[in-house]
């Protein structure tokens, strides 16, 4: 991958000079969907997979872009001067954001520089090919300019272009776990505070499958940014019954004791989502410390039923996927990931049941939908870092 962008660059800008690469990685959530922007707990997972990039400074103010996974959109260039967000600029968006993100939080970006990206994340996947660009994009700046920024400011800084330049009101997990990941470890982070420790995910006779449905809604943005007005609507009026910051404070007892002060049934539902999802992500850790596996999985189905129902952020195709995983021996749990309204699921997989899982859930999957899914059977991976 490295060499792919590096020849491009070559070929495209020349292959003399300082020429730099990076990797940022894309990311699976285990458990804890939408929890991150509710003050509560998620474990998410860099992956192997991720996003390349060969990048070179410039002496004037242009930046040129090009995405050899957006080959026919050619080079495309903007300046310094002209950090603003344009629907036509298409991905160049997301890299964009964070340099207009840096100078908002006060570094000074000196000269332009030419970029050259290749991912392997299927795009709208929901693995998190924005935030692995956000992230790669401030790994390069820092790099190239000499900026004094941690991979955690780096992650802080790439969810507030992703608010603030592009519109979505994400939480800071994805690009947190794109920063920060660790190999053959997941991360149990606190969104309420940022505080985090790695929990070793080295499952010894199992294996993680990421099954893609190859669908993506065009709700995920809207919707996503629907939920969370849900969410700050029921803890405004939960807070004037009980004494908390976010609904991640709440244990389920105290929810259950005062949900009648949200006065929307709808609201209520996605409170309750935000509450037993973190509680499930705590109990879900403490499982896999404790090396039971199978009390993991049943939390993970869990928690999928509970973003079909009371989040409401599933769709047809990914409630096939994880009811065909379900029904099959040795898949110990199976959830979507990700923001929802398509994207992927992930399972736990008994290692000698995954090409049987891979077989049956893929043939019924094109059975029910007439969609084919693609299969990933992924290894946790580094953070993001020059190569």
């Amino acid at each position: 991958m490295k060499n792919r962008v590096l020849e491009k660059f070559a070929e495209l800008f020349g292959g003399d000079g300082d020429i730099r690469t990076y990797f940022a990685p894309g990311r699976v959530n285990l458990i804890g969907e939408h929890t991150d922007y509710n003050g509560g707990h998620v474990f998410p997972c860099a992956l192997t997979m991720g996003t390349y990039a060969a990048a070179r400074k410039r002496e004037d103010g242009t930046i040129r872009f090009y995405s050899m996974n957006f080959e026919r959109a050619g080079v495309i260039a903007t300046s310094l001067e002209d950090l603003v967000y344009r629907e036509e600029a298409g991905w160049t968006n997301y890299p964009k954001g964070v340099l207009w993100a840096f100078g908002e939080k006060g570094y000074r970006i000196p000269a332009g520089m030419d970029l050259v990206i290749y991912g392997d994340i299927p795009n709208g996947s929901g693995l998190s090919s924005s935030a692995s660009l956000e992230v790669l994009t401030g790994v390069v700046l820092r790099d190239l300019f000499g900026f004094e920024v941690s991979q955690v400011e780096i992650a802080l800084i790439g969810q507030f272009s992703e608010n603030n330049f592009n519109g979505m009101n994400c939480g800071i997990m994805d690009q947190f776990a794109s920063a920060m990941g660790k190999k053959d470890h997941a991360i149990f982070l606190n969104t309420a505070d940022l505080s985090y420790e790695y929990a070793s995910v080295k499952l010894a006779a199992a294996r993680i499958v990421i099954a893609n449905s190859n669908v993506k809604h065009s709700l995920v943005g809207s919707e996503y940014n629907v939920r969370r007005r849900q969410c700050e609507s029921a803890l405004e009026q939960l807070q004037k019954v009980v004494d908390i910051k976010t609904l991640g404070d709440l244990d389920t007892e105290t929810f259950e004791a005062h949900k009648e002060a949200v006065a929307d049934p709808v609201e209520r539902r996605r409170a309750k989502h935000a509450v037993y999802e973190n509680q499930r992500t705590l109990a879900a850790v403490q499982a896999l410390k404790e090396n039971d596996i199978k009390a993991f999985g049943k939390l993970m189905n869990a928690s999928h039923v509970s973003l079909r129902d009371d989040y409401e952020v599933s769709c047809p195709e990914m409630d096939i996927l994880a009811e065909e995983a379900w029904k099959l021996p040795g898949v110990l749990g199976s959830r979507m990931t990700g923001g929802g309204f398509g994207g992927c699921t992930v399972s736990i997989v008994e290692t000698d049941c995954v090409d049987d899982f891979i077989q049956k859930v893929g043939g019924a999957y094109e059975k029910r939908t007439g969609n084919k899914a693609e299969f990933y059977v992924v290894d946790i991976g580094q953070g993001a870092g020059k190569l």
